[in-house]
């Protein structure tokens, strides 16, 4: 589970993630929000989908120019973010809690995601899956890829975009 304040304050905003790591990299992953009763799932070069109220939709990001939709934590919006943010440019600020950020990117509804905070293996493998498959893409800030199955089980600081 991901979100774990986000359920704890009953907001909605948790997932249920799973997530299939081939090579140190998600290679398939499921995420589920259980209020809504929507499940994503996709996976890169096998595309992606979203299941809501019997109805299946693929999905397909939709990059825009400016401003820059900038999906952000409710909980750890910090001032290294802040300051990213800021060197963006025009932007909007999208909020969401746990890994409904990458999934945002993966509907079309932001563009960018920086995360200059620590997060966890199981926080973002199933959500990078399915944001891959659509063509998105996550990495360390440095544009190296981050390193799944490994030891450490933290997160480098990384940026998903469309």
């Amino acid at each position: 589970m991901d979100g774990t304040k986000e359920f704890i304050n009953r907001n909605g905003q948790f997932t249920v993630n799973l997530a299939l790591i081939e090579d140190n990299a998600p290679s398939f992953g499921f995420v589920s929000t259980p209020i809504n009763q929507t499940l994503y799932w996709g996976g890169k070069y096998l595309g992606a989908w979203r299941l809501r109220d019997d109805s299946l939709e693929p999905l397909q990001t939709q990059a825009q120019e400016s401003p820059k939709r900038v999906v952000a934590s409710k909980s750890h919006l910090n001032d290294a973010t802040r300051d990213f943010i800021t060197n963006l440019g025009p932007t909007t600020l999208v909020q969401a809690g746990s890994s409904l950020k990458l999934l945002r990117i993966a509907e079309g509804e932001a563009d960018i995601y920086p995360r200059l905070a620590p997060t966890c293996e199981w926080d973002t493998t199933a959500a990078q899956a399915v944001l891959e498959g659509v063509g998105g893409k996550v990495t360390q800030v440095d544009g190296s890829p981050i390193e799944y199955g490994k030891a450490n089980i933290l997160n480098p600081h990384f940026v998903a975009s469309s």
